[in-house]
């Protein structure tokens, strides 16, 4: 289940890059956490020569997804109801990893943070989301 979310098409597209996770739970599935990475150059830059915010925005997007349809069943899917990205640090280029957590998963509403950061441990940006839990 959880592998469905880390292959999307999206991802393939702007190259996003999801790190395997050593946390499990007892059924060996991954818990509510996902990283995600992203080497960053000219190619994503704004006019101003710097990583386009929408680029960051759609990490942020990616990491907090990944991580939250990790908890899912396999009768269920959800929808992002609620995001912001908070910028804090531009970048010109580098690896940038955003760290997702789900901080409250509740049977249909759930809330999920992830930090953004540079190669070098800088934080870049962070981000929340409210997730909705749908029926299939």
């Amino acid at each position: 289940m959880s592998q469905r979310f880390s292959d999307a098409p999206i991802s393939r597209l702007v190259g996003f890059q999801v790190r395997p996770l050593e946390e499990t739970d007892s059924n060996n599935e991954f818990l509510g956490r996902a990283i995600v990475d992203i080497q960053c150059g000219p190619q994503h830059h704004n006019p101003m020569g710097r990583v386009h915010g929408g680029l960051v925005s759609a990490l942020a997007d990616a990491a907090m997804g990944i991580a939250f349809g990790r908890t899912l069943l396999d009768t269920e899917d959800f929808s992002t109801i609620e995001m912001k990205v908070s910028f804090i640090r531009p970048v010109r280029e580098g690896l940038l990893s955003a760290d997702a957590k789900v901080i409250q998963r509740g049977l249909r509403i759930g809330f999920v943070e992830c930090v953004i950061t540079d190669q070098r441990g800088k934080l870049i940006a962070t981000g929340s989301s409210t997730c909705t839990v749908l029926s299939r």
